[in-house]
């Protein structure tokens, strides 16, 4: 009898193949089918996942090649870390006084035993910095989204969001069992008939959900155009806002301040997993809001709250960005470069942030490409199918302000070797 547990794919075979071959699998069968199928990806050098790093976060990083076992300098166009503050001397610095006065952990959940003086001062900061009354603080980004639309929408209420909103937001939407319906991505007019459609007939408040910066294609919400929209349709504008904080805006305030409706934004969830270079996540807006959630946000409520080491480099993260005006100015230097570099070489850039997609075109071989890139030195993340329409794969640039010009350079030079076979 033929063993159904064993991967027979090859390098046609997607995640979407997989799930349909496992759907009747008991759990034991479909956990080793697609143990079988990554570990022979990965042995077989056909996907380059979770590669191992082995230096500290900044523009050059050294990392484990999968193929030899040596350690190669590359440089680094697949993080986050837009600001370079993940390597910060002054925030490294910060973090070891916070060590001898706070220690490393807390062990235990805010409400109880785990709120410091230190976590009520970056409150403070971020409420302040993203002109809000008041911001309270979550172990995740992932949290801080569930935890505010579970907490915050009733039975009576409804969720208007866009449809590339993150998985965070959806799974709250699930997990609440909320009444929610999608709107094209950045379609304002969608997003009215929905208002006007359903302003009538619901009994509680109206969410609209929103994106400041959309992780896959780096674009923004026109923030200037749904503002106004959802005050006139008396309804609670959030806005997701973990891309922009620290990058959008003209002194990093958000994708709020970018299109200057700050006021008009009730509600900003955030991460530190970004430009701050940490992890955890935030919520902002009206004291009585974040009161609430305090209390009725189950993810706040029922995790621990991030260690001080974490919440002082997260304060001094925000010092740095509010003291040195020129870090989020040199990262919108790089970005402008980088986008021309790429136009004057075929491309369609226009993107205003650190994001930049290059869809691949339907003749490419995206997992050969990747090893290209990897090959030259070039760290880059390859988006695929399933999680993407074949059509929409697309490499993700995402830059800082630690490039050097030379840097980006040499990023263009492996980008156009990789779509015409030379360089350019």
């Amino acid at each position: 009898m033929e063993n159904t547990n064993t991967y027979q794919g090859g390098e046609n075979f997607s995640l979407s193949d997989l799930l349909i071959q496992t759907r009747r699998k008991t759990l034991k069968e479909r956990t080793e089918f697609f143990s079988n199928y990554i570990n022979e990806e990965i042995e077989n050098k056909r996907v380059l996942y979770m590669r191992v790093i082995d230096s500290q976060a900044d523009r050059k990083v050294s990392v484990i090649d999968p193929k030899t076992g040596k350690t190669k300098k590359m440089l680094m166009f697949g993080s986050n870390n837009y600001l370079g503050l993940a390597n910060n001397p002054y925030i490294k610095e910060s973090v070891k006084k916070s060590i001898e006065k706070y220690g490393i952990g807390i062990g235990g959940p805010p409400l109880l035993n785990g709120y410091t003086k230190l976590h009520y001062e970056v409150e403070e900061m971020l409420a302040d910095f993203k002109k809000k009354e008041s911001a309270m603080i979550f172990a995740s980004g992932y949290g801080a989204n569930v935890g505010l639309v579970t907490g915050l929408v009733n039975r009576d209420d409804i969720v208007l969001y866009d449809e590339y909103s993150h998985a965070s937001l959806c799974d709250g939407i699930k997990m609440g069992r909320l009444e929610s319906y999608k709107f094209r991505h950045n379609d304002v007019r969608d997003l009215e008939n929905l208002l006007i459609k359903h302003r009538s007939i619901v009994k509680g408040e109206i969410f609209v959900c929103v994106e400041g910066v959309y992780s896959m294609d780096g674009d923004m919400a026109p923030l200037n155009e749904i503002a106004p929209l959802c005050k006139r349709y008396k309804a609670s504008l959030i806005v997701d806002d973990a891309h922009g904080t620290g990058v959008t805006g003209e002194t990093g305030g958000g994708t709020a301040q970018h299109f200057g409706v700050e006021d008009d934004v009730d509600i900003i969830m955030g991460t530190f997993s970004k430009a701050l270079g940490m992890t955890g996540g935030f919520v902002a807006g009206d004291k009585c809001v974040t009161d609430y959630l305090r209390f009725f946000a189950r993810s706040y409520m029922f995790s621990a709250s991030l260690p001080p080491i974490i919440v002082a480099a997260v304060k001094a993260g925000l010092e740095a960005i509010i003291k040195h005006p020129e870090y989020v100015s040199q990262l919108r230097s790089n970005v402008n470069y980088a986008v021309a570099k790429l136009n004057e070489n075929g491309f369609d850039i226009k993107t205003q942030t650190p994001i930049i997609a290059l869809r691949v075109p339907a003749e490419m071989k995206i997992r050969d490409s990747v090893f290209k890139f990897h090959e030259m030195g070039i760290f880059l993340n390859s988006i695929e199918y399933p999680a993407v329409p074949i059509s929409q794969q697309r490499f993700r640039i995402s830059l800082m302000a630690l490039h050097t010009k030379e840097d980006i350079d040499k990023l263009v030079e492996a980008v156009c070797e990789v779509w015409y076979g030379k360089k350019r």
